[in-house]
């Protein structure tokens, strides 16, 4: 967990500054070349294989369109590596004359290939949603299991009143501000009630009755799960509407 936030911030540094970008690829430069030789099914790249310079360059442009609402960074670098890998086979195979996208079907459909396919750049775009969606979830999963809890107590602790939504609401807000809080809500993993309390004039006992609650959401919003938290804004609001 510490790690993934680690990483999400030397990605960012890396957007802003080339020799930052260039330490981090010398630094996954092991998992650009498994990446590839996984694309490759080989054991092994080459040096002066055209695939392992196109991950490298696909790597640094994970890093450049990487934002925490996509997921895990190293899964996003993964799916676009195997994208790019992907375009250079099919420029490869359409070079040597093996099949023509710009061909007709057939004699008696005169429409050429590529209008019947879906715009790859949409499939790809749909399906690192879905991926990073899936891994981002699983990867919450974890997380909250580690201090003892399921997805499923989230919902069954939520508050289900406005005036306790709203109280729960302002000890969150209150305790990610507060760096004493997070770091020994992270390294106990255990909930600093009594603190939170105090600080933030809610009460206690709220505060005990919704504890898998409030753990759920202080992990949501201090370790980048953008799509968590925007699930989690959709069904709060769901809840406030009576829907």
């Amino acid at each position: 967990m510490n790690n993934d936030y680690s990483i999400i911030h030397w990605v960012k540094d890396a957007k802003e500054d080339m020799a930052t970008a260039d330490e981090m690829i010398r630094a996954y430069m092991p998992f650009i070349r498994k990446e590839t030789a996984k694309f490759l099914k080989r054991p092994l790249v080459e040096e002066n294989d055209d695939e392992l310079s196109i991950a490298m360059i696909a790597f640094y442009e994970a890093i450049q369109d990487y934002s925490v609402i996509r997921g895990s960074f190293l899964h996003f670098a993964a799916l676009h590596i195997k994208s790019r890998l992907i375009d250079h086979a099919r420029k490869e195979t359409r070079h040597r004359g093996v099949l023509s996208i710009d061909q007709p079907v057939s004699e008696e459909d005169d429409a050429p290939l590529k209008n019947q396919l879906a715009d790859p750049e949409d499939l790809i775009h749909e399906t690192v949603m879905r991926d990073a969606t899936r891994t981002e979830i699983e990867e919450f999963a974890a997380s909250i299991r580690t201090f003892g809890i399921q997805l499923s107590d989230v919902a069954e602790h939520c508050p289900q009143q406005q005036r306790t939504l709203e109280a729960c609401r302002l000890a969150l807000n209150y305790a990610k501000e507060q760096p004493q809080i997070m770091d020994e809500f992270l390294r106990t993993k255990r909930l600093p009630i009594s603190l939170i309390a105090a600080g933030s004039g809610v009460e206690r006992k709220t505060l005990e009755r919704h504890r898998k609650y409030m753990v759920a959401l202080l992990l949501a919003y201090t370790n980048g799960y953008e799509i968590i938290r925007g699930h989690l804004k959709c069904a709060l609001l769901t809840e406030r509407r009576g829907v």
